[in-house]
């Protein structure tokens, strides 16, 4: 069984789902795209603004757990277009500190809402 972690620091879910689930010494961040939690809309069309409102709404949910950027063990990176990969590449490590977690980046056809990224994460309790 998971309990579900949710906080209005970060978009509320646009469907079926929970915005973490926390199992056991787990934490399952669904994808986060870069909706702004106040208004439910993009905070812009620029994909490295996208891409850091994306980790900040990460970062939320954390906090809501009780951890931060430090305890993701695993993320996957959604582009719209590879050619993006650079900047949002800047944009996550920016966020982050070595020992850096396991990372996919894939591009995808569509995104939900039009999103140029989309980021899902896996954090560790320690």
């Amino acid at each position: 069984m998971f309990k579900p972690i949710a906080t209005d620091k970060a978009p509320a879910a646009i469907g079926p789902y929970s915005q973490a689930a926390d199992v056991g010494n787990l934490i399952f961040i669904s994808g986060q795209i870069p909706l702004d939690p106040n208004t439910m809309e993009f905070v812009s069309d620029n994909v490295k603004e996208q891409a850091e409102q994306v980790m900040k709404n990460i970062g939320a949910i954390l906090s809501e757990a009780g951890l931060s950027y430090k305890h993701i063990a695993k993320a996957s990176i959604y582009l719209d277009n590879m050619d993006d990969f650079k900047v949002v590449n800047d944009v996550y490590a920016s966020f982050l500190s070595e020992p850096f977690p396991a990372r996919a980046a894939v591009e995808v056809g569509r995104l939900p809402k039009g999103a140029k990224v989309e980021i899902e994460a896996i954090a560790v309790k320690s």
